[in-house]
């Protein structure tokens, strides 16, 4: 069998020295340490005991979307439902020690032209990205599964996202040769910092307090308000998918571009793990209704203290009363009374976030070009097309209100006046 050797470190930084690695990246020996790849759907669901053991002992609660059980339910329609060419496949590394599971990367390998890039598992649903380490005061296993990820795996490029500043991986990723290609800040709630949210919620002006009560007794005159927690159950499936056409919606409204809700899958998974019929993550649907009607519905998903504010979304119909803002209390609210530590708004830190939290914590996207070519898509790609892309999307929606605000002006029969007679006379 055809043999690679890995290259001696630059830095000598206590990495292996070289040691000849199977080409297949079957089982690599090294220092005490068996390094492994599990690449099909059985070896995924072979590594559910360990995988489970491994996040109970060590996980965090920043890795809630590392995860098996979210991890599998990804699988399920991210994976299982796309063929090998078109969608990614599974590319999960795993560092034993003494036959123990201490170290595990929940990567994919994703086709993009000729190029092989590496990324985590969970994309797009994920929110954040992370390794799963038993010793993260160890760097021994950290740095030789990564050596082993950037050369025996045969990938061009390893793109990892959305990685916290307190991640596990953090170090590794800030070292020379890796570069960050956007970063952006997500926002939270320190909970814990109160006994109650009646106590927590002072620390909010008496202005805003009195504006939402004041929302709440408007909308209230509509009809009868209530606040509906759907956790597990055909209900909380049911309250998903209402969430997720809603935001379909409110992107189509406002002339956004997301490829992830577009994606059937996107509401196929949240409708899966709302229901929760097996291997529950903790995920919840809250609904603030008006009427009986839902005013608006968000999703979130709670574990280990930390509740992920994944998806909020109002009908547009309640614009008026600001039904977002309400819903947004009554969700923080909730997540207070069930004893939440930390809420967590998430990447993107969007003004409103601003209004609610405590801090922030820094969120980037990382990669490393392991191949010429790979080098060449990180530096120009990542590091300057994509950014500049993304701007343009986002600023795309602001520049449309105008044009249309502009439009109005210029042609107000547009709204409905009469329309002048040259105009007339060309229909």
């Amino acid at each position: 069998m055809a043999t690679v050797t890995l290259p001696a470190p630059a830095d000598g930084a206590g990495l292996a020295r070289r040691r000849p690695v199977r080409s297949d990246a079957a089982a690599v020996h090294q220092a005490g340490l068996v390094i492994d790849v599990v690449r099909d759907r059985a070896g995924f669901e072979a590594l559910e005991r360990e995988w489970n053991d491994l996040y109970r002992r060590c996980g965090r609660d920043t890795q809630l979307f590392q995860s098996f059980n979210w991890n599998w339910h990804w699988a399920n329609h991210y994976i299982a439902a796309v063929s090998a060419r078109r969608g990614p496949s599974l590319a999960i590394v795993t560092v034993r020690r003494h036959g123990r599971l201490v170290v595990l990367w929940p990567l994919v390998a994703r086709r993009v032209g000729a190029l092989k890039l590496l990324q985590w598992m969970g994309e797009p649903v994920s929110q954040y990205g992370d390794v799963l380490a038993e010793d993260p005061g160890d760097p021994e296993p950290m740095r030789q599964s990564w050596r082993f990820i950037t050369t025996a795996l045969g990938a061009d490029v390893v793109h990892v996202r959305k990685v916290r500043a307190d991640a596990v991986v953090a170090p590794l990723l800030r070292e020379p040769g890796i570069l960050q290609t956007a970063v952006e800040e997500a926002p939270y709630l320190d909970l814990a910092s109160a006994p109650d949210f009646a106590a927590y919620e002072r620390r909010y002006t008496a202005k805003a307090r009195k504006n939402r009560r004041r929302l709440a007794r408007r909308l209230a005159e509509q009809g009868p308000l209530a606040v509906e927690r759907q956790i597990g159950g055909r209900g909380a499936r049911s309250a998903a998918l209402q969430a997720i056409a809603l935001k379909r919606a409110w992107v189509d409204k406002t002339g956004r571009l997301s490829r992830a809700l577009a994606d059937e899958r996107f509401g196929a998974f949240f409708a899966d793990v709302a229901e929760g019929r097996c291997r529950p993550v903790g995920c919840g649907v809250t609904l603030l209704r008006s009427s009986g009607a839902a005013a608006g519905i968000a999703i979130d998903i709670t574990d280990k203290g930390r509740c992920a504010a994944h998806v909020i979304v109002h009908d547009p119909r309640f614009d008026a009363f600001s039904a977002g803002t309400l819903l947004l209390e009554a969700w923080i609210r909730g997540a207070s009374g069930d004893g939440v530590a930390t809420f967590d708004l998430l990447a993107p830190a969007y003004a409103y976030k601003h209004d609610w939290a405590d801090g922030t914590v820094a969120v980037g996207d990382y990669a490393h070009g392991a191949t010429p070519v790979g080098r060449a898509y990180v530096r120009i790609y990542l590091g300057r097309v994509r950014p500049a892309l993304k701007a343009a999307a986002e600023a795309w929606p602001h520049l449309r209100a105008r044009c249309a605000a502009a439009g109005r002006r210029v042609w107000p029969w547009r709204r409905g006046a009469a329309a002048p007679p040259t105009a007339a006379r060309a229909d």
